[in-house]
């Protein structure tokens, strides 16, 4: 289907009587709603919003009879005072390439003196499993470093809802009052 001048007319012309951009698609046969509606675009056609009223016709300017009030200046608006908004934005710790050394993990003064003693104990008893043998039921820790062959799992029996072992759990979920205090 092409745009035929007698088709634009058409179009033109039920458009201005306010017909339905489906009633004139139905009417030209052979296009869509939306065709219809593109064409009205690119034919810069008004978009009927106020079309239902017709214009008023312009009067012919009357001279003065005396001179007219000079119209008041606006106020120029001011504008909203602006806030400033503080953004904090914490660092993100690099990502070490496969077979390079990781960089220094948390010192131990981080964690309590009693739950390192508890970790230490328990990693000496812990079942050294690679990530092939995980399961839901193993403790997922991750001890020694990755890129050498003495990297293995804690592999003990989960907490349950955790992904690690008791021990493990002690560490790895403080209480928030531990690490505030920890940090002071």
């Amino acid at each position: 289907m092409s745009w035929t001048d007698e088709r634009v007319e058409t179009l033109k012309k039920m458009w201005s009587e306010g017909q339905s951009a489906s009633q004139i698609a139905k009417e030209l046969g052979g296009v869509t709603r939306n065709a219809v509606i593109g064409k009205v675009h690119r034919l810069g056609l008004s978009n009927r919003a106020g079309a239902s009223a017709p214009a008023p016709e312009k009067k012919p300017a009357k001279a003065p009879a005396a001179a007219a009030p000079a119209p008041k200046a606006k106020k120029p608006a001011t504008k909203p005072e602006e806030k400033v908004v503080e953004v904090t934005v914490t660092p993100r710790k690099p990502i070490v390439p496969a077979g390079q050394p990781l960089p220094p993990q948390p010192s131990a003064n981080e964690i309590s003196p009693e739950a390192l003693a508890t970790v230490r104990e328990v990693e000496k008893g812990a079942k050294k499993i690679s990530l092939m043998e995980l399961t839901e039921r193993t403790c997922k820790w991750p001890i020694g470093d990755p890129a050498t062959e003495d990297f293995w799992f804690c592999g003990l029996a989960v907490q349950q809802g955790k992904p690690y072992c008791e021990a493990h759990v002690g560490v790895a979920f403080q209480p928030m009052s531990n690490r505030r205090d920890r940090r002071r």
